[in-house]
């Protein structure tokens, strides 16, 4: 029996040694240590080995299978280094080789424009809040102090989508509605929200059925147009520039009172007219005012202790302004040719 140990030993390290591929390994690992396997065989035989030997032929038989085991570890190890090696070698790339110029894209200058206004309000202690652009009428227009009937729920502006209740937003005022009553009536409030809002007109250089509005609200207490007015002189300047100039005029929202246009002075004439604005040396960017009492009943807070105030901007006409854009289209065609994007670099 220890000589056909030393036969099984001998034999199965030389074939392993031979082995030229995986199978061929599999192959001697089923042939030498399988229950079916040569050396299996020799531990049957065991039995009929004298009891003073058994201990020996046992260390033997360990010290073979340990052998063998080894050797076959060994050699598949070498494969399975080698079958990396050809792989590693096979997609190596060349560093020499001039690189591949990859067309990267730029975001929309709709995009920037809304970070831009984001950074400044954020500077300013307040929250960019976002809602649902499939919007219910009790925010989109109820809670806003536009009760039915009024001409800003005709279906000629509005997309309803189930009877009148259902609806995609026409502003973006409900988010301030929808901020108002989360806060329970009893806290401060500042935020913006930038976001899709849909109305049913008709598309053209300047007006677009889809736009993007940036509205914002202050609520606290003791608040005043002075409030509004340095809100609005901050993002006027970090816009257009130090030199800009602001003012109000009076005007009509149905969820403001008072309420104001707001204006800037013609950042390209100076204020001595010219064809953006209109000869008159003042350019409209966004509508404004103090919350209207029943704005502020309506979500919660009582407006003999709480008022506050809201405004609104129109990204694209932000945009268009600053960029010197002439068509509103722009923003949203898929020809990249015609598109308009902002080159972070160039600025």
């Amino acid at each position: 029996m220890k000589q056909e140990l030393e036969q099984i030993k001998i034999y199965g390290l030389s074939a392993i040694e031979k082995a030229v591929d995986e199978k061929t390994l599999n192959e001697l690992r089923v042939e030498l240590l399988s229950k079916n396997g040569k050396l299996t065989a020799i531990l049957r035989g065991m039995r009929d080995v004298p009891a003073e030997e058994r201990p020996v032929v046992g260390a033997l038989v360990n010290e073979v299978r340990d052998a063998i085991e080894g050797a076959l570890k060994v050699k598949e190890e070498g494969f399975i280094n080698a079958k990396l090696q050809e792989k590693l070698k096979s997609e190596q790339i060349d560093i020499s080789l001039p690189a591949l110029k990859i067309p990267h894209g730029a975001p929309n200058i709709l995009e920037h424009i809304i970070e831009e206004v984001e950074e400044v309000f954020m500077s300013m202690g307040y929250d960019v809040v976002d809602g649902p652009e499939i919007e219910e009428d009790r925010f989109n227009f109820e809670l806003l102090n536009i009760p039915k009937g009024h001409p800003a729920r005709d279906a000629q502006d509005t997309f309803y989508i189930e009877d009148e209740r259902i609806l995609l937003r026409s502003q973006t005022s409900p988010v301030q509605a929808r901020t108002m009553l989360a806060a329970g009536g009893d806290k401060p409030i500042r935020m913006i929200c930038p976001g899709k809002t849909y109305r049913r007109d008709a598309d053209d250089a300047t007006h677009s059925h889809q736009f993007m509005q940036i509205e914002g609200l202050l609520i606290d207490k003791n608040i005043s147009l002075a409030d509004l007015k340095g809100t609005f002189d901050e993002i006027a300047k970090k816009l257009f520039g130090e030199d800009v100039q602001t003012r109000f005029r009076p005007s009509y929202y149905q969820f403001t009172e008072p309420s104001v246009e707001t204006d800037i002075s013609c950042f390209v004439c100076k204020g001595k007219g010219c064809s953006l604005c209109k000869n008159s040396g003042w350019i409209t960017v966004s509508g404004a005012g103090m919350v209207h009492p029943n704005v502020l009943r309506n979500c919660g807070y009582d407006p003999k202790v709480w008022n506050g105030f809201a405004f609104g901007f129109g990204a694209e006409r932000l945009a268009m302004l600053k960029y010197g854009i002439s068509d509103i289209r722009k923003f949203y065609q898929t020809d990249l040719r015609e598109s308009v994007v902002f080159d972070r670099k160039e600025g």
